[in-house]
């Protein structure tokens, strides 16, 4: 997908894909499925607050960004003083306990997760069309090599509504994961009567699907 759509997204500020609120299946089931403590990854994190309750619950977090203006966003609206700085050449934001690099995912290295121990993946991997989804599951398992992944996805007939967000049905996320982590699917639910949204874009039915990527080694 074109950089440029999601830059013209922030700019005309058209993120009705943004959650003003905590991700309910966040604060459901990550607690009891995820290890305590450590640094979580967070890609493609728009301006999420998802990323305010990760710190809460006593983690390090680590976002990328495309949009500078999302970015600038986060920090403000949160009323955070953020630390600018560059790092490996990509700009990154940084107070309390959160930093987010401005720039394309695909150009973040090891060197800028160092000591990442899990993976938050609400609304990445949907974002991302097909012909992108298997690039971004290797370069991001190059990054963050055998950790546990929290993955929310979105699954409805394909053909009832141009993407983003795109459906990832549940054998694609065998075929991109299958083969190093175990995928336990903690809750999958039908979501179309509180996403209107969709209703509008003439989608007839819309299931959310909560993973739990473990590695296998």
């Amino acid at each position: 997908m074109d950089p440029q759509h999601w830059h013209d997204r922030w700019t005309n500020n058209q993120i009705g894909f943004h959650q003003a609120s905590v991700n309910a299946h966040l604060s459901e089931f990550w607690p009891n499925a995820m290890q305590a403590g450590g640094k979580v990854f967070a890609p493609l994190c728009g301006k999420s607050v998802d990323l305010l309750w990760l710190r809460d619950q006593g983690y390090q977090v680590v976002g990328i960004e495309l949009s500078p203006i999302a970015v600038r966003d986060f920090f403000t609206e949160n009323q955070l003083t953020a630390t600018q700085s560059r790092r490996d050449g990509l700009e990154c934001w940084s107070s309390e306990g959160i930093e987010i690099y401005v720039g394309d995912f695909f150009n973040l290295t090891p060197a800028h997760l160092s000591d990442v121990t899990a993976v938050f993946d609400r609304a990445s991997l949907i974002a991302l069309p097909l012909n992108m989804r298997k690039d971004y599951v290797k370069h991001i398992q190059s990054l963050c090599v055998f950790k546990e992944t929290f993955l929310i996805t979105l699954e409805y007939p394909q053909d009832e509504m141009q993407g983003p967000p795109f459906s990832v049905l549940p054998d694609e996320v065998k075929m991109l994961y299958a083969d190093k982590y175990r995928i336990n699917v903690l809750k999958t639910f039908d979501a179309l009567a509180e996403n209107q949204n969709f209703v509008k874009r003439g989608v007839s039915q819309l299931n959310e699907t909560v993973y739990h990527l473990v590695p296998k080694s």
